[in-house]
Formats: structure tokens, C-alpha cells, sequence
């Protein structure tokens, strides 16, 4: 019979659990709702005792609410037991699932402990799946772990005593329970967040009667302020959303106040800025950062929070102050440019020509050889400190061999991409990075016969020429005096060379300084940056190659006249 009738006993025992779940998910606050919890152990799940011990802020739990038995209410509701004896509790006994059930031959361990509990009589079990009075079944409540990701924060405990039945709960009636403690956790949560929300509206109410009297001038003070103004809400899923703002903000961001409450700032800032932001919004403080205007143009802004905080529940709002500082931020972008670039050119400088060929190159030469090419391989050991102006022979990730597997995380081999140069003595198709450097002739003769005017005219001109000759993402640089220094990523041998020819003939070309036509010439050494190189050995090696191309040609012909 009880085969036959257990379908009809759990869709029974399903009703009563839907409706209980139903219960506690309508109760209209978190007293109703931790009592409705208890309630449905009781009425639902066929328990003739029920206790909800409740978390609280500083982590240990009180009895929050009890059913089934008002003599065991009234003795232990309000009572707190510590979160260490809790954690001990649920570290012992058998884990079914979730559940713990601690039996009555280990539970005596725990009489003496600050847990409140309560002590039923009764005679000791027949058969071995009967409850025994001392047996004790906890159904820990976790809230739901974020995106899905597994039980969360611990909300309470489920304690549960004798079951109406007599017997230790089976499978199905331990699942039940274990989907009613997870159900009554997320209960609980949405009860404290709607408590938090109406506490919020009270005490956002008892402060506006408050400043009722002085609502005026603090509605001038924030309405004319100089600077932007606003209040934002903080938190939840309108956070950062904006409830008020001054004239002066929506001035400055040429926004109408109606269309401002439409946004958050996390819809105004740059998105470059959006981490600096939230970092902000989160702690108060101040940050600089651009905001968007109706245009579609961006102000650096100074943005200071202030966190509007609630004593009993923490920050609700925040009030932000808005500052425009585009003024000195383009000061400070100019300033930064003049440390790093060439004041006469405008080209970058020696500093940052040394910073740009630094991050390509690690301290170390890669050791790591790619799996066969005997050729490769006799290139390599045949490399000595000879060839430093030229690099080792090409073995850069950007051909095509292969590499085992096991080769991952020896030495050379990692997320860095090596800077080494194509072979010296034979056209592989390699690439590497190419580092021009040039030297004017004929310059110091003009900057005597005409004077430095004329010379700083050659300059400019000669550094426009040779930005205009190169790609976009190559860098031209103005090392001193007549010097320059051309970074170009990715040529060979050929090609470099190609560009320097490519350069020199526009260099050469007549020159309009002082109301007169002059004209210099170039001379070009071409060096390869490799790791295992500094960036000064990588601009000596190209140096004494420019020399050796300037020794090379007859002096006559160093310059185009």
C-alpha cells in the first residue's frame, strides 16, 4: 500500500510545499516572512518544530522565529548563539546534501555550547530509521551565489525537530527541506532589501520634514553654485543615476536638466574612463575625468563625490561636484608634450625616442630555437658579438616554424615578441625593426653663412619630409643638433635600405629658408634592434653605420649642393 499510495502522498506533500513557498515570498515584511518560514517547516513539511536562526551583521545568529511550540517560542526567540559554535555544528554529523543531521549518539557534544536549543522527551527509538528526541537536523540557507555561481552568503539556519511521522526523514523529504531552505533564503533576502528600501523612504521623508524650513537656501546654494552640481543615486541598478542637477552642470555639458535626468554617469564618461568612475562612485573622492556633451565632445572635469550615508544602513546617495578643468588639463597635455617632443620640430625627443625603443626590447636574446632548419641553427651559433649592430639571425615568431609544446615557458620563449633582425648575408624574407639614423651634411655651413634662423628653417623642414616618407605607426625623432632617428617595425633588409634611399632624395631636394634655396644632404646608417641590446647600443650600432656610409662616399657628394 504505501508503494501504491506514495505518488498520491507526494503530490499531496507538493501542494502543501508550493503553497508554503507561495506564503513566504507574499509576506509584506521581514518579521512576517522569517515566521512564515517557520510556519511552512511545520505546515508544509510535516515537522512538529521549526526555528529560524538568523544571521546577523556581526555574524552571529538569533532565534528570529519559532513554530510549532509556544513554550519553546517564549524560552529561547531573541536568544543568540555564537557563529563559532554554529560553524562547529555544521562541520559534524552527516551531510545529506546540504542538511547536516548530527545524531543523538554525537550530539550530546553539544549541550553545553551557547547555541539556543530546546530538549523534547520521548521514548528512545524501536527501529533504526525512527527519530530519536535527541537527534538534530540543521538546513543551512545560503542566498544564491552571483550569476548563478553556487550557494552565496550564509543567510540563517533551518533547525527542525520530530517529525510528525516518527521516522528520519527519506530522499524525498530531505530534498524537500533542502529546496525549502533554499527558497526561504531567497525570501529573506527580498524581504531585508524591501525592509532596507521602505527604512530608506521613512528616513528620506523624516529628513525632508526636517530641512523643510531651510529647503530654500540650500535650494540656492546648489541651483547658482559656479560649478556643476548634482545628486545621484548609488547602488542598485539605478546606480549612478542622475535625480538633480545645477544650471552650471547642464551648462557646462549643454544638457537641459530634464534630459540629464535621463542618464547616469556611467553614460556620460569616457569609456577610457569608466573603471576611474566606478572606483569613485563607490568610495567617494575625487577623480578627473571627461564627460560628454550634447555635441558629441568630451570636457576634462574634476568630480568629487561626497556619499550622502545613513548611520543604521550606509550610503543611499551621492552629491557631486562638477568642476570644469579643460584649461589646465590641455596646459598639462601641453606641458607633458614639451618634456617628451622637440620643441623646434616638434618631433619626439631624445627621451622618448629612448622610451619607445626600450619597450620593444626585452634583456634577454631569445634562446629558444624553432624545431628543425639546420640552417637556422648554424646561423645562430655562428652569431657572435661581431654581428651586434646587426642582430642575430631571424628566428622572431613572425615566421613560419614550429615550435613544440613542451618549449612553453623555457627561456625566450613567451608572450614577448623578440625584435631581431633579418639575416646579414642573404634575403630571407625577414623582418625586424629598423633603426635609421641620420646625419644632414652640409648643415653647419648653412647655419653659418645665413645664420641659425635659416638652420632651424632647414630643420623643420627636413623633420616634416621625413614624417611625411614614413608609415603611419613609425617614429621620427630629433636625437639633437642635425641628428634624427627613424623607427620602422617590420622590413627587411631591402626594404630599409629602399627607405633610406627614399628619404635622402627627399631630403635633398631644394629648401626655402631666409627668402633663399638651399640645400643638404643625408647620410644614413641602418641598425636592427634585438633583445639582449639596450637602446643606446641599439642607436651606437646604427651611429657607427652612418658614419661608415658617410666615410664611404666621396665628400663632393655628401650633399646635393
Amino acid at each position: 500500500m504505501e508503494t501504491e499510495s506514495e505518488p498520491y502522498v507526494r503530490l499531496a506533500s507538493l501542494r502543501q510545499l508550493h503553497q508554503g513557498m507561495a506564503d513566504m515570498n507574499t509576506a509584506r515584511s521581514l518579521a512576517d516572512t522569517l515566521q512564515t518560514v517557520a510556519d511552512g517547516v511545520v505546515d508544509a513539511l510535516g515537522y512538529e518544530l521549526a526555528c529560524v536562526n538568523l544571521v546577523r551583521p556581526d555574524g552571529d545568529l538569533v532565534v528570529a522565529a519559532l513554530s510549532g511550540n509556544a513554550a519553546a517560542e517564549a524560552l529561547i526567540t531573541g536568544r543568540v548563539g555564537s557563529r563559532e559554535s554554529w560553524e562547529r555544528r555544521l562541520s559534524m554529523g552527516e551531510a545529506w546534501g546540504d542538511l547536516i543531521f548530527i545524531p543523538h549518539t554525537e550530539g550530546w557534544v553539544l549541550d553545553d555550547d551557547d547555541v539556543p536549543q530546546w530538549y523534547t522527551d520521548g521514548p528512545a527509538p524501536r527501529f533504526e530509521d525512527e527519530w530519536h528526541p535527541s537527534d538534530r537536523l540543521f538546513a543551512p540557507m545560503y542566498a544564491p551565489g552571483p550569476q548563478g555561481g553556487g550557494a552565496g552568503e550564509l543567510v540563517g539556519v533551518l533547525s527542525v525537530d520530530r517529525p510528525r511521522n516518527g521516522r528520519l526523514p527519506g530522499a524525498w523529504g530531505r530534498e524537500a527541506l533542502q529546496m525549502y531552505a533554499f527558497q526561504a533564503a531567497i525570501a529573506i533576502s527580498n524581504a531585508r532589501l524591501r525592509s532596507n528600501m521602505q527604512r530608506a523612504l521613512v528616513r528620506l521623508e523624516r529628513e525632508q520634514q526636517a530641512l523643510r524650513a531651510s529647503e530654500e537656501s540650500f535650494r540656492q546654494a546648489f541651483e547658482y553654485a559656479p560649478s556643476g552640481m548634482a545628486v545621484a543615486e548609488m547602488g542598485g541598478d539605478q546606480h549612478g543615476r542622475v535625480l538633480r542637477t545645477n544650471d552650471a552642470l547642464c551648462r557646462l555639458l549643454g544638457r537641459p536638466a530634464s534630459a540629464m535626468r535621463r542618464y547616469s554617469f556611467s553614460d556620460l564618461v569616457h569609456p577610457e574612463d569608466i573603471g576611474t568612475l566606478l572606483r569613485t562612485s563607490a568610495e567617494g573622492g575625487r577623480a578627473e575625468l571627461r564627460l560628454a556633451r550634447r555635441d558629441g565632445t568630451y570636457v576634462w572635469v574634476s568630480l568629487r563625490n561626497s556619499v550622502v550615508a545613513d548611520a543604521a544602513d550606509g550610503p543611499r546617495f551621492l552629491l557631486t561636484h562638477v568642476e570644469d578643468i579643460e584649461e589646465r588639463k590641455r596646459r598639462e597635455l601641453h606641458l607633458a608634450h614639451r618634456a617628451s617632443h622637440d620643441s623646434l620640430t616638434g618631433l619626439p625627443n631624445s627621451a622618448e625616442l629612448r622610451t619607445r625603443l626600450s619597450a620593444r626590447l626585452c634583456q634577454q636574446r631569445p634562446s629558444m630555437l624553432p624545431a628543425g632548419g639546420d640552417e637556422a641553427m648554424a646561423a645562430f651559433e655562428s652569431f657572435d658579438s661581431q654581428d651586434a649592430a646587426y642582430g642575430p639571425p631571424a628566428f622572431d615568431r613572425g615566421h613560419d616554424f614550429d615550435f613544440p609544446p613542451e618549449a612553453e615557458g623555457f627561456e625566450g620563449y613567451d608572450h614577448h615578441v623578440h625584435a631581431i633582425a633579418p639575416a646579414a648575408d642573404h634575403d630571407d624574407g625577414a623582418k625586424g625593426l629598423a633603426v635609421l639614423f641620420c646625419d644632414l651634411d652640409g648643415f653647419k655651413s648653412i647655419n653659418d653663412r645665413f645664420g641659425h634662423n635659416a638652420g632651424d628653417a632647414v630643420l623643420i623642414e627636413v623633420a616634416r619630409r621625413l614624417s611625411d616618407g614614413v608609415r603611419d605607426g613609425d617614429t621620427v625623432a630629433r636625437l639633437g643638433g642635425d641628428e634624427f632617428v627613424i623607427l620602422a617595425n617590420g622590413l627587411g633588409r631591402a626594404d630599409a635600405q629602399d627607405l633610406a634611399v627614399r628619404l635622402r632624395n627627399e631630403i635633398i631636394q631644394p629648401i626655402r629658408a631666409e627668402g633663399r634655396a638651399v640645400r643638404v644632404g643625408a647620410s644614413f646608417g641602418i641598425g636592427w634592434a634585438h633583445c639582449g641590446m639596450t637602446a643606446d647600443e641599439v642607436l651606437k650600432s646604427a651611429d657607427e653605420r652612418m658614419y661608415i656610409e658617410k666615410r664611404s662616399r666621396p665628400k663632393q657628394h655628401r650633399r646635393a649642393g
